[in-house]
């Protein structure tokens, strides 16, 4: 029996960032399917939850670099992959998150 049964009742602790991978498109622009074997799985995921930040050594807060909304490019590895339901997600350090991608 799981405890978490949605994740929208999972708070991210420190500067762990709640992440849910982006699922690539399996239809072209003109309407045409793709095989799954020719769809790549893509580093693109997007911010659902957000903990408070870390602390540095002297006791200030260091913010996390990103909100939820966002869209970030992640490791391709690592991580702490969730299954809640048939959804995969996955928790990672805010340091952890390789780039916030712009105009998303």
């Amino acid at each position: 029996m799981s405890i978490l049964r949605n994740v929208k009742t999972l708070a991210p602790l420190f500067d762990r960032v709640l992440v849910q991978r982006v699922k690539p498109e399996t239809k072209t622009a003109s309407g045409i399917f793709l095989p799954e074997s020719s769809v790549k799985e893509q580093n693109v995921a997007k911010v659902l939850a957000v903990g408070p930040g870390a602390f540095d050594i002297n006791g200030k807060k260091i913010p996390v670099s990103v909100a939820p909304g966002d869209h970030v490019l992640t490791p391709q590895f690592g991580g702490s992959p969730l299954k809640v339901g048939d959804e995969d997600y996955t928790l990672y350090r805010d340091s952890e998150i390789l780039a916030k991608i712009n105009g998303e």
